[in-house]
């Protein structure tokens, strides 16, 4: 690594290379293609970045692409570039879909050495001959196993069809998909395949929560969890439609929050991130538009508000907390047959799901009694030792009531008093009438 970037780096508060940065070092300076394989949070930015920066030269051209998923993830991955880029006079541009494309070409007119952008975009601009790929030497694929697949699978082909052919290849990702195992077949270049996910251990301790609730009180739970001393949460949803449900909720009931979708102009999604990551809000509503590559410091907790349809999913979205060796948490939300059909799904993971419950503006692992449910059995002979335990109990999401009750009392009412047959007041009435007219006769 030259002197510049090892003292960046050094600031920056790293003591060592992470596996994925020092595995894929030496093959990137050297000009393989390679498929980096590392669990999130582990440092692939820096791992593909610095060797890259290392073999371009100033005022060459465009001799780098790398392409992100998403508009969050490609500011992300400019901002860490350009921070080693400036030290070697090199300069990055980022090229987006949803920005203003006008702007974006006045930056493509002060020849950058590199350029960071989504894969349609990009597109767009090579087929406009806007942006001149004949100088690249270096194409990044971040997030491989998302662009891979669907409509970007074909997008991304075609931007490496129009780069020179022996252009260099790094395909990187935290989870591996089949397409993975046969890209020398799609892309015609022998890959060299590094994996440190069985090695890497810089993430930090992150708990996996089960938090029972019901659907029409999901909203409610995550008001309540933002009385959590310190808690802050991205939080998942697998619909746009939910999202702004569950805003419109909060919002009525003053919690402020931040939205992030892909019907969003960028400039509302970049002030999203903006309030999130300075704590203006607690909560950043999000699609799986964030789930990928995003880097928030030290983000406590992710909370998914509707549960994954994948592994990969799942690992995607929880790997925004726990990075770099930070803790983090993070709580499902679901009925009892939700939260069961989620553990059968990442049964083949290494997640370990538990039990968490919110009380007292908390959340743990244990279930306290308050001093109203706990009941007295000294006299009853029957209960058992587990049953007169008060206090801290560990118990499921379905055994939240105490075990027994006292026997309730019917109240007893008095019986009704029941009158006279033919006894009432227009009985009496009409006999006092009679006797008038009996003592009017006698009296004539």
């Amino acid at each position: 690594m030259i002197p510049q970037f090892k003292d960046r780096f050094e600031k920056l508060g790293f003591d060592e290379l992470s596996p994925i940065q020092s595995a894929v070092y030496d093959p990137l300076k050297n000009g393989d293609s390679v498929l980096g394989l590392a669990p999130t949070g582990s440092g692939k930015t820096l791992g593909f970045v610095v060797p890259v920066l290392e073999r371009l030269a100033p005022g060459q051209g465009i001799q780098a692409v790398i392409i992100a998923p998403s508009q969050e993830l490609a500011m992300q991955l400019t901002h860490v570039t350009r921070s080693f880029a400036t030290l070697v006079d090199l300069k990055v541009v980022s090229i987006t879909g949803g920005a203003n494309v006008k702007r974006q070409l006045e930056q493509l007119k002060k020849h950058p050495e590199i350029v960071i952008g989504t894969p349609g975009r990009i597109l767009n601009l090579i087929e406009d001959r806007k942006l001149k790929t004949h100088d690249v030497q270096t194409v990044i694929v971040d997030e491989a196993d998302d662009l891979l697949e669907g409509e970007t699978f074909d997008t991304v082909r075609t931007i490496l069809q129009d780069v020179p052919a022996e252009v260099q290849k790094g395909f990187f990702s935290a989870t591996e998909t089949p397409i993975l195992s046969e890209l020398e077949k799609w892309f015609g270049t022998p890959v060299t395949r590094v994996d440190v996910r069985d090695i890497d251990h810089t993430q930090g301790v992150v708990r996996h929560g089960l938090l029972q609730v019901s659907n029409l009180k999901k909203a409610g739970m995550l008001g309540k969890l933002t009385s959590v001393k310190q808690f802050k949460a991205l939080v998942f949803f697998n619909h746009v439609g939910s999202l702004q449900q569950t805003k419109s909720w909060l919002t009525h009931h003053h919690v402020p929050v931040a939205t992030l979708s892909a019907n969003q102009r960028q400039t509302e999604r970049q002030k999203a991130l903006t309030d999130f990551r300075l704590g203006r809000v607690k909560l950043l509503l999000s699609t799986d538009v964030a789930a990928r590559g995003l880097d928030i410091a030290k983000l406590p907790a992710v909370v998914n508000f509707d549960l994954p349809d994948t592994a990969i999913i799942y690992t995607h979205r929880v790997g925004r907390t726990g990075r770099m060796g930070e803790p983090g948490q993070v709580v499902n939300f679901g009925d009892d047959h939700d939260l069961r059909d989620l553990k059968r799904l990442l049964k083949d993971t290494n997640y370990d799901l538990v039990p968490v419950y919110y009380q007292d503006h908390q959340l743990g692992t244990t279930y306290k009694r308050r001093p109203e449910q706990e009941q007295s059995f000294d006299d009853d002979q029957s209960t058992t030792a587990e049953a007169k335990v008060a206090g801290e109990v560990q118990t499921d999401p379905t055994a939240m009531q105490p075990a027994s009750r006292k026997p309730r009392v019917k109240a007893s009412l008095p019986e009704p008093i029941k009158k006279k047959k033919g006894h009432n007041k227009h009985s009496k009435r009409k006999g006092m009438r009679h006797k008038r007219e009996e003592e009017r006769e006698e009296s004539n």
